[in-house]
């Protein structure tokens, strides 16, 4: 949440309990170990937050329209959500090709995770993790970025 859009309505604590709703869904899940829990949080968290976003982006709740503070009004800013749509998209290519990468990213970004606590998690070495990670963000970069450079070319 740390990461979220300044003025984000959706606090933590509701994104927890949010996750947990869906995880538990009034009976008990009985997940396999920790890092079958934090997985399945992890994946909780970022499906309520591609929800809100692509919600958010529907044309009958405001779509195209932002919210705009008076006082910065001379300053222009990218939709957040249309980022985060583009980042979850990009994360499900990566999870088809590298799936141990993609789930510490998912661990770190959406359940806060530092990298050790991931790496345990994962059932990993923290230098192997690190690894993981710093490929994984290249990889993101650089599919973003080809992303980017497509819209941009189509203006």
């Amino acid at each position: 949440m740390a990461r979220e859009a300044p003025g984000q309505t959706l606090q933590p604590t509701a994104l927890v309990h949010e996750a947990w709703l869906r995880l538990a869904g009034g009976e008990n899940p009985g997940f396999e170990g920790r890092a079958h829990f934090f997985a399945a949080a992890a994946e909780a968290m970022r499906r309520i937050l591609i929800d809100r976003a692509r919600r958010k982006r529907a044309e009958r709740h405001g779509g195209n329209q932002q919210r705009v503070d008076i006082d910065e009004v001379e300053l222009a800013s990218q939709s957040t959500d249309d980022q985060l749509l583009a980042v979850n998209e990009a994360l499900d290519r990566l999870a088809a090709r590298h799936p141990v990468p993609a789930e510490l990213l998912k661990l770190r970004y959406f359940v806060g995770m530092s990298l050790k606590e991931a790496a345990e998690v994962a059932g990993i070495s923290a230098d192997t993790a690190k690894d993981y990670c710093a490929f994984a963000r290249a990889w993101l970069f650089r599919e973003m970025t080809k992303e980017r450079g497509a819209c941009e070319n189509s203006r």
